[in-house]
């Protein structure tokens, strides 16, 4: 893995909490790679009601752990050096506060941040089936720099079980900050 990163993880309240959790132990396999990890209170609770991991076992992954309404915290200020941030899995409601630099709690003013300082920013919409105001809300994020990057299956990797479509999905997410994960398919032409 490449070295000397600094991520924002956020974790909202949609469905695919474990892609959050993966990319986090992931990324803790990675001692030079540091997180700062905000869930927000529906996030907590979709964290019990989807895994069996408790939200400290979820938050013992990350380097730092910050208040899902501590505006003031570090992460909140584009003076605060990172790398970017993914929002794993990203709530309709986290997209459209985003959309429209609604920044009334940590999630949404480090992803703010991250626009106005041009990082990478990167949201895992998990929603189906979208309306017309969900899809505005991609194309509001996107021209204002975010990548959309919904948990898509990878069929032609073949995937034999849910935790292969998770770790193909957390590895490609990862491929966008440039770190460099073992194991991540690469399309041979169908050969």
């Amino acid at each position: 893995m490449d070295h000397n990163k600094r991520i924002v993880i956020g974790i909202t309240g949609a469905s695919g909490v474990i892609y959050g959790i993966r990319l986090l132990e992931v990324l803790a396999e990675e001692p030079s790679i540091k997180t700062n990890l905000v869930i927000s209170p529906p996030g907590k609770k979709t964290i019990s009601l989807e895994t069996s991991y408790s939200v400290e076992q979820v938050c013992s992954l990350a380097d730092v752990v910050h208040d899902f309404n501590d505006i003031g915290a570090t992460i909140a200020s584009g003076s605060f050096p990172v790398d970017g941030m993914i929002v794993a899995p990203c709530s309709i409601k986290t997209l459209s506060g985003i959309s429209i630099s609604y920044a009334d709690n940590l999630i949404s003013r480090a992803a703010d941040v991250q626009l106005k300082e041009g990082r990478p920013l990167i949201l895992v919409v998990r929603e189906s089936p979208l309306h017309a105001g969900h899809l505005k809300r991609m194309l509001e994020v996107t021209e204002m720099g975010a990548i959309i990057m919904p948990p898509m299956p990878i069929w032609y990797a073949k995937p034999e079980s849910l935790e292969e479509l998770v770790e193909l999905t957390v590895k490609l997410i990862l491929r966008r900050f440039g770190i460099s994960v073992p194991g991540v398919f690469e399309w041979n032409g169908g050969k």
